[in-house]
């Protein structure tokens, strides 16, 4: 019989979690909804929509640098996740915008997954 422990799986593969996946994967789909509102004229002013396209980079960016285990993209994945949170409670407080309460709290869901121990401990 053979009683070696088997080696460690590589750093690389170890650092790999769904629920990262799944934050790349919404912020990715944030970006998305913003640009094709750019794209089908829903902003009217110019102003208006290069804010909503320099939104969508910082989202897209956040979300390859959360795919690649960064620590500046864990950094940006959690200032969208709670400057996406904090703009849904404002639309629904100022505004009675209550279709913005799943955006809201998923995206608090995110973000108290992202400050957990085990995910910093991951993170190159």
């Amino acid at each position: 019989m053979n009683s070696e422990i088997p080696p460690n799986p590589p750093p690389e593969a170890a650092a790999k979690l769904p629920g990262v996946a799944a934050i790349a994967l919404w912020l990715l789909l944030e970006a998305l909804i913003g640009v094709a509102g750019v794209f089908t004229g829903h902003f009217a002013t110019r102003a208006s929509r290069n804010t909503v396209l320099a939104v969508a980079s910082f989202l897209a960016v956040a979300s390859l640098g959360l795919l690649r285990m960064k620590r500046w993209g864990w950094a940006l994945a959690l200032a969208a996740a709670f400057l996406s949170s904090s703009y849904g409670i404002y639309m629904i407080m100022r505004f009675h915008q209550n279709n913005f309460w799943v955006m809201t709290i998923v995206n608090f869901i995110f973000f108290f997954y992202l400050v957990r121990p085990e995910i910093l401990r991951r993170l190159r």
